[in-house]
């Protein structure tokens, strides 16, 4: 594989999205926003109303990402993460914000009470952390706090600077 798969996971409104991008854009890589890819493909079960979202069809969703995660260099974000192989990445970000601007930023969206409630109890328990935990390799899981501006520059630079490592460690496993 030339470039790694980078994952971003965490609780919806945490700033998953701005990072994303930014290391994307940064780095060269492919940015996938997997609920995107879901509604564009189909990949969408059914709509669950009480909390307002997509189930989405999972072995479809996989199938369609297997030949784009062969070929690396993809920043894949999604609020879930214990479905996908954990071959695909060499690098696991979780997204983490304080509750009160979590709170604000939920809001802010129009999420009714119920979701902003189930999003809060989602980052409150660390749900999303446990997730990867439990379903990637604790070495490739990095925790990052996203509450301003600077916290997001501060964790493109981390990634970026990890990606530097990556390479050099792959270049000397090829000699």
């Amino acid at each position: 594989m030339k470039q790694p798969n980078i994952l971003v996971t965490g609780t919806p409104g945490v700033g998953k999205t701005h990072l994303s991008k930014r290391v994307a854009e940064q780095l060269g890589f492919k940015w996938q926003n997997v609920s995107e890819i879901a509604n564009q493909n189909g990949f969408v079960e059914e709509y669950d109303e009480e909390f307002e979202c997509p189930v989405l069809d999972e072995d479809k969703l996989l199938d369609h990402l297997e030949p784009i995660m062969q070929e690396g260099g993809n920043v894949v974000e999604y609020h879930s993460s214990e479905f996908f192989p954990e071959r695909w990445f060499q690098a696991v970000y979780v997204v983490r914000c304080s509750t009160s601007l979590l709170y604000e930023r939920l809001q802010a969206r129009g999420y009714n009470d119920r979701k902003v409630k189930s999003n809060m109890e989602c980052e409150i328990f660390q749900i999303p952390l446990d997730e990867a935990k439990d379903s990637y390799r604790s070495e490739i899981i990095v925790e990052l706090q996203s509450d301003t501006e600077s916290d997001l520059d501060g964790n493109v630079k981390l990634i970026c600077d990890w990606l530097e490592k990556w390479r050099s460690a792959n270049e000397a496993k090829k000699q």
